[in-house]
Protein backbone atom coordinates (compact mmCIF):
# COMPACT_ATOMS: atom_id res chain seq x y z
CA UNK A 1 0.00 0.00 0.00
CA UNK A 2 1.25 3.65 -0.63
CA UNK A 3 1.50 6.68 1.63
CA UNK A 4 -1.06 9.13 1.28
CA UNK A 5 1.58 11.42 2.50
CA UNK A 6 3.98 10.81 -0.06
CA UNK A 7 1.28 10.75 -2.86
CA UNK A 8 0.05 14.00 -1.41
CA UNK A 9 3.43 14.99 -1.98
CA UNK A 10 4.05 13.75 -5.64
CA UNK A 11 0.92 13.51 -7.14
CA UNK A 12 2.44 13.54 -10.96
CA UNK A 13 4.80 10.71 -9.98
CA UNK A 14 1.82 8.82 -8.99
CA UNK A 15 -0.20 9.28 -12.07
CA UNK A 16 3.04 9.08 -14.43
CA UNK A 17 3.69 5.25 -12.61
CA UNK A 18 0.52 4.41 -12.77
CA UNK A 19 0.39 5.43 -16.69
CA UNK A 20 3.54 2.95 -17.23
CA UNK A 21 1.40 0.28 -15.75
CA UNK A 22 -1.77 0.60 -17.52
CA UNK A 23 -4.03 2.33 -15.25
CA UNK A 24 -5.82 5.83 -15.06
CA UNK A 25 -4.39 8.46 -13.10
CA UNK A 26 -6.02 8.35 -9.35
CA UNK A 27 -3.89 11.40 -7.63
CA UNK A 28 -6.78 13.91 -7.59
CA UNK A 29 -9.14 11.35 -6.38
CA UNK A 30 -7.17 10.02 -4.10
CA UNK A 31 -6.06 13.33 -2.39
CA UNK A 32 -10.30 14.53 -2.55
CA UNK A 33 -10.90 11.42 -0.36
CA UNK A 34 -8.29 12.03 2.04
CA UNK A 35 -9.24 16.36 2.63
CA UNK A 36 -12.75 14.28 3.32
CA UNK A 37 -11.07 12.23 5.49
CA UNK A 38 -9.15 15.05 6.94
CA UNK A 39 -11.90 18.03 7.33
CA UNK A 40 -14.15 15.25 9.26
CA UNK A 41 -11.45 14.55 11.69
CA UNK A 42 -11.11 17.97 12.26
CA UNK A 43 -14.61 18.37 12.61
CA UNK A 44 -14.85 16.16 14.89
CA UNK A 45 -11.64 17.49 16.99
CA UNK A 46 -13.60 20.76 17.50
CA UNK A 47 -16.47 19.33 18.23
CA UNK A 48 -14.27 17.70 21.50
CA UNK A 49 -12.38 20.32 22.31
CA UNK A 50 -15.57 22.05 22.32
CA UNK A 51 -17.55 19.98 24.44
CA UNK A 52 -14.21 19.32 26.78
CA UNK A 53 -14.32 23.30 27.00
CA UNK A 54 -18.02 23.63 27.62
CA UNK A 55 -18.05 20.91 29.97
CA UNK A 56 -15.32 22.95 32.14
CA UNK A 57 -17.12 26.07 31.85
CA UNK A 58 -20.51 24.60 33.39
CA UNK A 59 -18.85 24.26 36.76
CA UNK A 60 -17.55 28.15 36.45
CA UNK A 61 -20.99 29.08 35.97
CA UNK A 62 -22.12 27.20 38.66
CA UNK A 63 -19.55 28.23 40.89
CA UNK A 64 -20.62 31.51 40.33
CA UNK A 65 -24.24 30.95 40.65
CA UNK A 66 -25.24 31.69 37.52
CA UNK A 67 -27.87 29.05 36.48
CA UNK A 68 -28.81 30.48 33.33
CA UNK A 69 -25.80 30.59 31.95
CA UNK A 70 -25.04 26.51 33.34
CA UNK A 71 -28.32 25.60 31.60
CA UNK A 72 -27.01 26.93 28.25
CA UNK A 73 -23.95 25.29 28.44
CA UNK A 74 -25.33 21.98 29.06
CA UNK A 75 -27.90 21.94 26.18
CA UNK A 76 -24.87 22.55 24.53
CA UNK A 77 -23.10 19.92 25.76
CA UNK A 78 -26.09 17.31 24.76
CA UNK A 79 -26.56 18.83 21.80
CA UNK A 80 -22.84 17.86 20.63
CA UNK A 81 -23.09 14.37 22.40
CA UNK A 82 -26.18 13.89 20.30
CA UNK A 83 -24.55 14.74 17.44
CA UNK A 84 -20.80 13.36 17.60
CA UNK A 85 -22.18 9.89 17.01
CA UNK A 86 -23.08 10.64 13.07
CA UNK A 87 -19.66 12.67 12.69
CA UNK A 88 -17.45 9.53 14.12
CA UNK A 89 -19.74 7.27 11.51
CA UNK A 90 -18.63 10.15 8.84
CA UNK A 91 -15.22 9.55 10.10
CA UNK A 92 -15.29 5.95 9.67
CA UNK A 93 -16.34 6.18 6.21
CA UNK A 94 -14.32 8.54 5.03
CA UNK A 95 -11.16 6.75 6.56
CA UNK A 96 -12.58 3.00 5.01
CA UNK A 97 -13.44 4.65 1.12
CA UNK A 98 -9.16 6.00 1.59
CA UNK A 99 -8.09 2.96 2.77
CA UNK A 100 -9.92 0.76 -0.03
CA UNK A 101 -8.79 3.02 -2.48
CA UNK A 102 -5.51 3.16 -1.62
CA UNK A 103 -5.93 -1.00 -1.39
CA UNK A 104 -6.53 -1.52 -5.02
CA UNK A 105 -3.80 1.16 -6.28
CA UNK A 106 -0.55 -0.79 -7.61
CA UNK A 107 2.89 -0.73 -6.07
CA UNK A 108 4.91 2.06 -8.48
CA UNK A 109 7.77 0.71 -10.66
CA UNK A 110 11.68 1.45 -10.05
CA UNK A 111 13.02 3.52 -12.28
CA UNK A 112 15.43 0.86 -14.03
CA UNK A 113 12.07 -0.95 -14.89
CA UNK A 114 11.45 -0.82 -18.73
CA UNK A 115 8.30 0.81 -19.92
CA UNK A 116 6.42 -1.82 -21.82
CA UNK A 117 2.63 -2.81 -21.87
CA UNK A 118 2.64 -6.78 -21.67
CA UNK A 119 5.67 -9.59 -21.98
CA UNK A 120 6.37 -8.87 -25.39
CA UNK A 121 8.31 -5.50 -24.29
CA UNK A 122 10.11 -7.51 -21.32
CA UNK A 123 13.91 -7.32 -21.56
CA UNK A 124 16.79 -10.35 -21.84
CA UNK A 125 18.78 -9.53 -18.57
CA UNK A 126 21.18 -12.93 -19.43
CA UNK A 127 20.59 -16.40 -20.79
CA UNK A 128 21.87 -19.37 -19.44
CA UNK A 129 22.76 -22.60 -21.28
CA UNK A 130 22.06 -24.01 -24.73
CA UNK A 131 19.31 -26.16 -26.15
CA UNK A 132 19.27 -30.17 -25.92
CA UNK A 133 20.55 -31.19 -29.37
CA UNK A 134 19.27 -34.55 -30.46
CA UNK A 135 18.60 -36.42 -33.51
CA UNK A 136 14.70 -37.53 -32.08
CA UNK A 137 11.31 -35.29 -31.84
CA UNK A 138 10.90 -33.47 -29.38
CA UNK A 139 7.48 -33.99 -27.42
CA UNK A 140 5.25 -32.22 -25.27
CA UNK A 141 5.37 -33.20 -21.62
CA UNK A 142 1.60 -34.93 -22.17
CA UNK A 143 2.77 -36.95 -24.57
CA UNK A 144 5.37 -38.49 -22.56
CA UNK A 145 4.25 -38.69 -19.25
CA UNK A 146 1.15 -40.83 -21.04
CA UNK A 147 2.84 -42.80 -22.75
CA UNK A 148 4.67 -43.68 -19.77
CA UNK A 149 1.46 -44.58 -18.15
CA UNK A 150 2.48 -42.17 -15.20
CA UNK A 151 0.53 -38.95 -15.78
CA UNK A 152 -3.34 -39.20 -16.04
CA UNK A 153 -5.57 -36.05 -16.72
CA UNK A 154 -9.08 -38.68 -17.35
CA UNK A 155 -8.67 -39.76 -14.22
CA UNK A 156 -7.94 -36.66 -12.06
CA UNK A 157 -10.72 -35.13 -14.43
CA UNK A 158 -12.87 -38.00 -12.89
CA UNK A 159 -11.80 -36.59 -9.35
CA UNK A 160 -11.74 -32.78 -9.80
CA UNK A 161 -12.83 -31.63 -13.00
CA UNK A 162 -10.22 -29.58 -15.33
CA UNK A 163 -6.70 -28.47 -14.80
CA UNK A 164 -5.93 -31.45 -12.29
CA UNK A 165 -3.32 -34.18 -12.50
CA UNK A 166 -3.01 -37.61 -11.25
CA UNK A 167 0.82 -38.10 -11.23
CA UNK A 168 2.08 -42.73 -10.80
CA UNK A 169 5.10 -44.50 -9.90
CA UNK A 170 8.31 -42.91 -11.21
CA UNK A 171 6.78 -39.62 -12.33
CA UNK A 172 5.48 -39.32 -9.12
CA UNK A 173 8.48 -39.48 -7.50
CA UNK A 174 10.15 -37.43 -9.70
CA UNK A 175 8.12 -34.53 -8.65
CA UNK A 176 8.80 -35.62 -5.24
CA UNK A 177 12.47 -35.20 -5.71
CA UNK A 178 12.02 -32.34 -7.48
CA UNK A 179 10.47 -30.27 -4.54
CA UNK A 180 12.57 -32.18 -1.91
CA UNK A 181 15.98 -30.94 -3.57
CA UNK A 182 15.26 -27.34 -4.47
CA UNK A 183 14.38 -26.89 -0.22
CA UNK A 184 17.20 -28.78 0.30
CA UNK A 185 19.41 -26.44 -1.75
CA UNK A 186 17.78 -23.02 -0.33
CA UNK A 187 18.33 -24.47 3.13
CA UNK A 188 21.61 -25.88 3.30
CA UNK A 189 23.54 -23.85 0.83
CA UNK A 190 21.73 -20.50 0.20
CA UNK A 191 20.68 -19.73 4.01
CA UNK A 192 16.75 -20.11 3.97
CA UNK A 193 14.93 -20.98 7.06
CA UNK A 194 12.47 -23.80 6.29
CA UNK A 195 8.99 -23.26 7.29
CA UNK A 196 5.97 -25.54 7.24
CA UNK A 197 2.77 -23.43 7.48
CA UNK A 198 -1.33 -23.09 6.94
CA UNK A 199 -2.59 -23.60 3.54
CA UNK A 200 -5.94 -21.43 4.65
CA UNK A 201 -5.46 -18.51 5.74
CA UNK A 202 -7.67 -15.51 7.18
CA UNK A 203 -8.57 -12.12 4.89
CA UNK A 204 -6.06 -9.82 6.75
CA UNK A 205 -2.99 -12.79 5.40
CA UNK A 206 -4.44 -11.64 1.88
CA UNK A 207 -4.85 -8.38 2.16
CA UNK A 208 -1.03 -8.46 3.60
CA UNK A 209 0.79 -9.26 0.58
CA UNK A 210 -2.07 -7.62 -1.72
CA UNK A 211 -4.24 -10.57 -3.07
CA UNK A 212 -7.10 -8.70 -1.21
CA UNK A 213 -9.46 -6.82 -1.72
CA UNK A 214 -8.48 -7.03 -5.63
CA UNK A 215 -7.95 -10.32 -6.93
CA UNK A 216 -10.70 -12.55 -4.43
CA UNK A 217 -11.58 -14.04 -7.97
CA UNK A 218 -8.28 -15.70 -8.65
CA UNK A 219 -8.38 -17.50 -4.91
CA UNK A 220 -10.23 -20.67 -4.10
CA UNK A 221 -12.78 -19.59 -0.41
CA UNK A 222 -13.57 -22.23 2.27
CA UNK A 223 -16.97 -22.83 3.71
CA UNK A 224 -15.75 -20.91 7.01
CA UNK A 225 -14.52 -18.22 4.98
CA UNK A 226 -10.82 -19.07 4.74
CA UNK A 227 -8.72 -19.11 1.83
CA UNK A 228 -6.27 -21.48 0.07
CA UNK A 229 -2.80 -19.75 -0.14
CA UNK A 230 -2.37 -19.43 -4.00
CA UNK A 231 1.46 -19.04 -2.80
CA UNK A 232 3.40 -19.72 0.38
CA UNK A 233 4.41 -15.68 -0.10
CA UNK A 234 1.20 -15.32 1.51
CA UNK A 235 2.33 -17.16 4.86
CA UNK A 236 5.96 -17.14 4.58
CA UNK A 237 5.63 -12.81 4.61
CA UNK A 238 2.83 -12.87 6.94
CA UNK A 239 4.62 -14.29 9.68
CA UNK A 240 6.03 -10.89 10.57
CA UNK A 241 2.66 -9.06 10.14
CA UNK A 242 2.09 -7.04 12.98
CA UNK A 243 5.43 -6.93 14.68
CA UNK A 244 8.31 -4.57 15.12
CA UNK A 245 11.77 -6.21 14.12
CA UNK A 246 15.14 -5.37 15.59
CA UNK A 247 17.15 -4.05 12.10
CA UNK A 248 20.09 -6.34 13.46
CA UNK A 249 18.05 -9.37 12.78
CA UNK A 250 17.40 -8.65 9.32
CA UNK A 251 17.14 -10.35 6.92
CA UNK A 252 14.88 -12.78 7.97
CA UNK A 253 15.25 -15.67 4.64
CA UNK A 254 12.64 -18.00 5.10
CA UNK A 255 11.59 -20.76 2.54
CA UNK A 256 8.76 -23.68 2.28
CA UNK A 257 7.41 -25.97 0.05
CA UNK A 258 3.93 -26.17 -0.35
CA UNK A 259 0.81 -26.49 -2.47
CA UNK A 260 -0.74 -23.56 -4.27
CA UNK A 261 -4.34 -23.24 -5.38
CA UNK A 262 -5.33 -20.85 -8.00
CA UNK A 263 -8.54 -20.62 -10.03
CA UNK A 264 -7.22 -19.85 -12.77
CA UNK A 265 -9.87 -17.46 -14.01
CA UNK A 266 -9.43 -15.46 -16.98
CA UNK A 267 -7.20 -18.15 -18.29
CA UNK A 268 -10.08 -19.87 -20.28
CA UNK A 269 -8.35 -21.53 -23.73
CA UNK A 270 -5.25 -21.20 -22.44
CA UNK A 271 -2.88 -24.29 -21.65
CA UNK A 272 -5.79 -26.24 -21.55
CA UNK A 273 -3.91 -29.90 -22.42
CA UNK A 274 -1.03 -30.85 -19.83
CA UNK A 275 -0.28 -29.63 -16.44
CA UNK A 276 1.16 -26.48 -17.15
CA UNK A 277 -1.82 -24.13 -15.79
CA UNK A 278 -3.12 -26.33 -12.91
CA UNK A 279 -5.91 -25.27 -9.99
CA UNK A 280 -3.25 -27.16 -7.61
CA UNK A 281 0.47 -27.51 -7.66
CA UNK A 282 3.74 -27.57 -6.03
CA UNK A 283 5.85 -24.54 -5.24
CA UNK A 284 9.14 -23.95 -3.79
CA UNK A 285 8.59 -20.65 -2.33
CA UNK A 286 11.51 -18.35 -1.35
CA UNK A 287 10.51 -14.85 0.96
CA UNK A 288 13.16 -11.91 2.70
CA UNK A 289 12.33 -9.61 5.27
CA UNK A 290 14.95 -6.96 4.75
CA UNK A 291 15.47 -2.94 6.03
CA UNK A 292 15.39 -0.30 3.14
CA UNK A 293 19.05 -0.11 2.39
CA UNK A 294 19.35 -4.11 1.53
CA UNK A 295 16.17 -4.61 -0.32
CA UNK A 296 17.61 -4.30 -4.24
CA UNK A 297 21.05 -6.53 -3.01
CA UNK A 298 18.77 -8.96 -1.66
CA UNK A 299 16.66 -9.09 -5.02
CA UNK A 300 19.74 -10.05 -7.18
CA UNK A 301 20.72 -12.58 -4.39
CA UNK A 302 17.17 -14.48 -4.56
CA UNK A 303 17.12 -14.18 -8.14
CA UNK A 304 20.30 -15.89 -8.13
CA UNK A 305 19.21 -18.61 -5.72
CA UNK A 306 16.50 -19.75 -8.00
CA UNK A 307 18.40 -19.89 -10.94
CA UNK A 308 20.92 -22.38 -9.15
CA UNK A 309 18.40 -24.52 -9.40
CA UNK A 310 17.96 -24.70 -12.66
CA UNK A 311 21.99 -24.71 -13.63
CA UNK A 312 21.65 -27.58 -11.14
CA UNK A 313 19.27 -29.19 -13.31
CA UNK A 314 20.96 -28.80 -16.43
CA UNK A 315 18.00 -26.83 -18.18
CA UNK A 316 18.53 -23.84 -20.60
CA UNK A 317 16.23 -20.39 -19.43
CA UNK A 318 16.83 -17.39 -19.58
CA UNK A 319 16.15 -14.24 -16.98
CA UNK A 320 14.00 -11.44 -18.31
CA UNK A 321 13.35 -8.01 -16.72
CA UNK A 322 9.51 -7.35 -17.29
CA UNK A 323 8.26 -4.21 -17.83
CA UNK A 324 5.87 -1.75 -16.36
CA UNK A 325 2.91 -3.46 -18.18
CA UNK A 326 3.55 -6.95 -16.69
CA UNK A 327 4.64 -7.11 -13.69
CA UNK A 328 2.79 -8.52 -10.41
CA UNK A 329 0.58 -5.92 -8.41
CA UNK A 330 2.76 -5.73 -5.52
CA UNK A 331 6.34 -5.43 -6.89
CA UNK A 332 8.65 -2.44 -7.92
CA UNK A 333 10.72 -4.95 -10.15
CA UNK A 334 10.16 -8.44 -11.44
CA UNK A 335 12.92 -10.83 -12.75
CA UNK A 336 11.34 -13.98 -14.21
CA UNK A 337 13.17 -17.15 -15.27
CA UNK A 338 11.78 -19.11 -18.57
CA UNK A 339 12.74 -22.16 -19.19
CA UNK A 340 13.29 -23.77 -22.64
CA UNK A 341 10.58 -26.51 -23.06
CA UNK A 342 11.44 -28.48 -26.50
CA UNK A 343 8.20 -29.61 -26.47
CA UNK A 344 6.35 -26.10 -27.31
CA UNK A 345 9.28 -24.74 -28.94
CA UNK A 346 9.34 -21.62 -26.29
CA UNK A 347 10.47 -20.68 -23.49
CA UNK A 348 7.86 -20.57 -20.43
CA UNK A 349 7.78 -19.00 -16.74
CA UNK A 350 9.24 -21.04 -14.22
CA UNK A 351 10.01 -18.14 -11.73
CA UNK A 352 8.73 -14.90 -10.57
CA UNK A 353 11.32 -13.06 -8.36
CA UNK A 354 10.23 -9.50 -7.07
CA UNK A 355 10.89 -6.92 -4.94
CA UNK A 356 7.95 -5.04 -3.25
CA UNK A 357 9.82 -1.93 -0.98
CA UNK A 358 7.48 -1.60 2.06
CA UNK A 359 4.53 -1.61 -0.27
CA UNK A 360 3.56 -5.21 1.90
CA UNK A 361 5.34 -4.09 5.49
CA UNK A 362 2.58 -0.74 5.40
CA UNK A 363 -0.32 -3.06 4.80
CA UNK A 364 0.87 -5.95 7.16
CA UNK A 365 2.07 -3.25 10.03
CA UNK A 366 5.59 -4.85 9.79
CA UNK A 367 8.12 -2.58 10.85
CA UNK A 368 11.65 -2.53 12.09
CA UNK A 369 13.92 -0.28 14.47
CA UNK A 370 17.63 0.67 13.29
CA UNK A 371 20.27 0.52 15.66
CA UNK A 372 20.19 3.80 18.22
CA UNK A 373 16.88 5.19 16.43
CA UNK A 374 13.88 5.96 17.34
CA UNK A 375 12.03 6.10 14.53
CA UNK A 376 10.16 3.30 13.51
CA UNK A 377 10.60 2.00 9.75
CA UNK A 378 7.78 -0.06 7.54
CA UNK A 379 9.96 -3.77 6.21
CA UNK A 380 10.78 -4.06 2.91
CA UNK A 381 9.53 -7.57 1.39
CA UNK A 382 10.74 -9.73 -1.75
CA UNK A 383 9.26 -13.23 -2.65
CA UNK A 384 10.66 -15.81 -5.78
CA UNK A 385 9.46 -18.69 -6.64
CA UNK A 386 12.07 -21.70 -5.99
CA UNK A 387 10.92 -22.91 -8.22
CA UNK A 388 7.73 -23.56 -9.43
CA UNK A 389 7.88 -27.74 -9.13
CA UNK A 390 5.31 -28.75 -12.02
CA UNK A 391 6.63 -26.92 -14.46
CA UNK A 392 10.15 -27.73 -13.36
CA UNK A 393 8.92 -31.57 -13.71
CA UNK A 394 7.65 -30.45 -17.65
CA UNK A 395 10.88 -28.68 -18.21
CA UNK A 396 13.04 -31.59 -16.78
CA UNK A 397 10.90 -34.31 -18.97
CA UNK A 398 10.75 -32.62 -22.24
CA UNK A 399 14.61 -31.41 -22.28
CA UNK A 400 15.39 -35.29 -21.02
CA UNK A 401 13.67 -37.22 -23.52
CA UNK A 402 15.19 -40.06 -25.05
CA UNK A 403 14.66 -41.39 -28.11
CA UNK A 404 12.59 -44.63 -26.74
CA UNK A 405 10.29 -42.42 -24.35
CA UNK A 406 12.22 -42.60 -21.64
CA UNK A 407 13.96 -39.97 -18.84
CA UNK A 408 17.10 -39.84 -17.81
CA UNK A 409 16.79 -38.84 -14.46
CA UNK A 410 19.23 -35.32 -13.88
CA UNK A 411 22.78 -36.08 -11.88
CA UNK A 412 21.57 -33.76 -9.19
CA UNK A 413 18.01 -35.69 -8.55
CA UNK A 414 20.04 -39.03 -8.23
CA UNK A 415 20.46 -38.73 -4.03
CA UNK A 416 16.78 -38.67 -3.90
CA UNK A 417 15.77 -41.42 -6.69
CA UNK A 418 16.72 -44.59 -4.60
CA UNK A 419 19.20 -45.31 -7.46
CA UNK A 420 16.95 -44.71 -10.34
CA UNK A 421 18.74 -43.72 -13.07
CA UNK A 422 15.77 -43.21 -16.08
CA UNK A 423 12.39 -43.50 -15.96
CA UNK A 424 10.62 -46.06 -18.12
CA UNK A 425 7.66 -47.32 -19.33
CA UNK A 426 7.00 -50.66 -16.75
Amino acid sequence: MLDIKWIRDNPDILDEALKTRGAEPVSAALIALDDTRRSVIQKLQDMQSRRNAASKEIGAAMAQKNAELADRLKAEVADLKDTMPAVEQDERTAIAALEDALSRLPNIPFEDVPVGKDEHDNVVARVTGEKPRWNHQAKEHFEIGEALGMMDFDRASKLSGSRFTVLTGQLARLERALGQFMIDLHTTEHGYTEVSSPLMVRDEAMFGTGQLPKFAEDLFRTTDGRWLIPTAEVTLTNLVSGEILDQETLPLRFTALTPSFRSEAGSAGRDTRGMLRQHQFWKCELVSITDAESAVAEHERMTACAEEVLKRLGLHFRTMTLCTGDMGFSARKTYDLEVWLPGQDAFREISSCSVCGDFQGRRMNARYRGKDEKALKFVHTLNGSGTAVGRCLIAVMENYLEEDGSITIPDALLPYMGGLKKIERA
